[in-house]
């Protein structure tokens, strides 16, 4: 049997566009192999995702309102389950496809860089799935009081496409935010941001946050707002304290760096 010809590097080691291509290709086909794999499971898990989020639903219609999901066509049951999966499929093969992302932009990087990297991968997929934890915890609190603006005698009839649509993407949403402070943290340790730009900015970043929490969350439910602002504020300063303390560290190490040579690190860092 041909053996598949490996990569070839020129005599510095470096890839050749087509290699990038060739390297880009395998990676990708290793990532769709494993959601394929992967939406076995997230269809037999699909019926009990899909009765999770349509909960709010049925809560409306425990509390006396006429109230369903409805499909529009012939096919939108089988669309809806098929959609479901393959969400589900992309969460259970995260791992796989992170991993190939990660895989590709190695070679590229330096051992800090690569350092930080896992450490931003390691922290942000708790808080990505703490961010969707918190957005299913408000859903509820979403659904009744956009259904309270509608009169009593009307049917609240929704179509479950729409209706899974707007609960995929307040979930992925909520869970994008919470990521955004291990986004910062990573920023100030590959040098871009320092620790005390980012305590400067508290009040911006406070007012960005509940715009945030306003957005995804209608203004009038201040207690779902409170619930998704609050703990992305926790993050904030987490992140800023974080970010803090490796300057600090940073600072001192290069500050015996430089009086080995009798060097000023201040005005050293005013020149940059």
């Amino acid at each position: 049997m041909a053996r598949e010809p490996r990569t070839q590097r020129s005599p510095d080691g470096r890839m050749t566009l087509g290699d990038h291509l060739v390297e880009l290709r395998k990676r990708l086909m290793i990532a769709a192999i494993a959601i394929v794999i992967a939406l076995v499971a997230g269809w037999f898990l699909s019926d009990w995702v899909w009765d999770m989020l349509r909960r709010p639903i049925e809560q409306l219609g425990e509390q006396g309102r006429d109230a369903i999901i409805a499909y529009g066509d012939i096919t939108g049951a089988f669309d809806t389950k098929v959609q479901i999966a393959l969400f589900i499929a992309i969460l259970i093969a995260s791992p796989v496809w992170l991993y190939q992302i990660w895989a590709f932009l190695a070679p590229g990087l330096t051992k800090r860089e690569k350092l930080y990297g896992v450490g931003f991968l390691a922290a942000a997929v708790p808080l990505f799935l703490g961010g969707a934890f918190a957005g299913w915890m408000v859903m509820p609190n979403i659904v009744r009081l956009l259904a309270s603006f509608q009169p009593d005698e009307d049917a609240f009839y929704l179509q479950a496409r729409l209706y899974l649509d707007f609960a995929i993407k307040l979930l992925l949403a909520v869970g994008i935010g919470f990521v955004l402070p291990a986004l910062l943290v990573m920023l100030n340790f590959i040098g871009v941001v320092r620790g005390q730009s980012i305590l400067k900015s508290w009040r911006l970043a406070i007012l960005l946050i509940i715009l945030f929490a306003g957005i995804t969350t209608p203004a009038a439910d201040l207690w779902s707002m409170f619930l998704l602002a609050a703990p992305m504020v926790v993050l904030y300063f987490a992140a800023a304290g974080i970010a803090l303390l490796h300057d600090r560290r940073v600072d001192k190490r290069r500050a015996v760096e430089f009086a080995e040579y009798d060097l000023d690190p201040v005005s050293t860092k005013d020149d940059e």
